[in-house]
């Protein structure tokens, strides 16, 4: 039995996804506005503290644009006055299909992957991303080649100085304790038997947050901390299963020793599964893991509806989260920024957005039930996140990779090895971004250096002198 709506809100307000940005949509919705519905994934904490909040466990089987309804898997139909689309994205698989590849995408595949580890004497790890970065320095006690298709390792994040400083970090040993989170956390309450049994394997759950492999024991069957070789400029050409890479007389190479020229010699190993590069070497391992970056999960929805599409495949978005259909908005992994963008602010699919797209895009929603109007949120004004790679606490700040600026900026650095590296890209004598590495309380003086866009050429490379308190300057 429904309860009777006030007629300002009349027709539900349908979420689609239960990952950060549809979560975040929701409750934000729940606040301003009388009842809607939330599709997928199991939560009943968001039932508890929102009454007005229907969960549905069900995917989305079609949506008819035209008609405001979508249609689930439980043969069910609901009828929306407004729809938010937040269904996140998919894990690029190098190969589909295959039990010896694993995508780490969510926690059931976290899980997974720890399980496997167990076993393992050594694995593979394809991708330069945020994930691959994070696996390859918790994993110990097991050999890892890290192949990547840059010179660089974290290339999406990093320059190739940034990328030296934390190689180093990589090879040496792992003694140190963790560095202390100082953000909100998110973190998955354990599922209940009965809830997984309902799921398929097949279905997929909301994208890891930054915090993903606390809890997880990332070890492997060896006694060592750290084993990592990287071969860089490489791709996957083939991968053999054991049989065909035995009929296929080709020879693996063992793990490479040292850094130096070393005799090649043949792998005496026998393993579950060989990877073929591209650069012709070949190595054999117990698993292989599937980095490699994310495509928005838009399938669901395209049959016999006509949105417009970024060209990385997301569902175009306006600077209001709406898409080119009536009253359907967007936000998350899903979606593709389309409006013309603030000078230092890109999208990137991570955790922060999601979440910033999913609260505005709820504002924006309830903002047009409402007949009112809504400014831009400031979120979109600056690009700022906050991580961890390799122990160490990272920012970054506006064009931090100088995206866009093309040949016409310049960059300050300061490194000090092992501690801190500090890079600053600097046009006009304008700041328009930073890269933080290590504790360098330099976040909000920079934050608002960039956004103020004061000219700071007076300043020259004093801008970076540790010796100067630039907090006292700019406060």
């Amino acid at each position: 039995m429904e309860a009777a709506r006030p007629p300002s809100t009349a027709g539900k307000f349908v979420v689609v996804g239960g990952g950060i940005a549809g979560v975040t949509c929701a409750e934000q919705v729940s606040k301003v506005l009388e009842e809607f519905d939330v599709e997928e994934q199991p939560n009943t904490m968001l039932e508890n503290r929102f009454p007005n909040i229907k969960v549905i466990e069900s995917e989305v089987k079609q949506l008819k644009s035209k008609e405001h309804c979508i249609l689930t898997g439980d043969g069910s139909q609901h009828v929306y006055k407004k729809l938010c689309l937040c269904a996140g994205a998919k894990p690029k698989l190098i190969c589909e299909g295959n039990p010896y590849v694993l995508g780490i995408r969510d926690t059931d595949s976290a899980q997974e992957f720890q399980k496997q580890l167990t076993k393992a004497k050594r694995i593979m790890i394809i991708g330069n991303g945020g994930i691959a970065l994070e696996l390859v320095y918790e994993i110990e006690g097991c050999e890892v080649i890290w192949a990547i298709k840059d010179k660089a390792i974290g290339n999406t994040f990093f320059d190739a100085g940034a990328a030296e400083f934390l190689t180093s970090k990589l090879i040496a040993e792992k003694p140190e304790a963790k560095i202390a989170h100082k953000r909100t956390r998110y973190t998955t309450e354990e599922r209940k038997k009965e809830a997984q049994t309902k799921g398929s394997a097949g279905n997929m759950g909301s994208a890891l947050g930054p915090d993903w492999h606390e809890g997880l024991n990332l070890k492997g069957t060896k006694e060592f901390s750290h084993k990592i070789h990287i071969e860089t400029m490489c791709e996957v050409k083939k991968i053999y299963l054991q049989e065909e890479f035995r009929i296929s007389r080709k020879k693996s190479l063992p793990f490479p020793r040292d850094h130096h020229n070393q005799p090649v010699t043949t792998d005496k190993e026998v393993w579950p599964v060989y990877v073929e590069l591209t650069s012709e070497k070949i190595y054999g391992c117990d698993f292989i893991v599937s980095a490699t970056g994310v495509t928005p999960n838009t399938e669901p929805f395209l049959c016999g509806n006509n949105f417009d599409l970024g060209e990385d495949g997301g569902l175009k978005v306006d600077d209001h989260m709406h898409t080119s259909l009536s009253d359907i908005y967007a936000a998350g992994d899903i979606c593709t920024a389309s409006w013309q963008p603030s000078p230092v602010w890109q999208q990137m699919r991570l955790w922060t957005q999601a979440r910033q797209m999913g609260w505005y895009a709820a504002k924006c929603m309830a903002a047009a039930t409402l007949g009112q109007s809504t400014d831009m949120d400031f979120s979109f004004e600056l690009f700022a996140h906050v991580t961890k790679f390799f122990n160490y606490k990272v920012v970054l700040l506006g064009k931090y990779n100088a995206q866009g600026l093309g040949s016409d900026h310049e960059l300050m650095l300061r490194c000090t090895k092992g501690q801190e590296y500090v890079k600053v890209v600097m046009q006009n004598g304008r700041m328009m971004g930073a890269v933080l590495i290590g504790e360098t309380d330099l976040e909000e003086t920079f934050e608002n250096l960039i956004l103020n866009q004061m000219d700071l050429s007076s300043y020259g490379e004093d801008l970076l002198d540790p010796n100067i308190d630039l907090e006292d300057y700019f406060d």
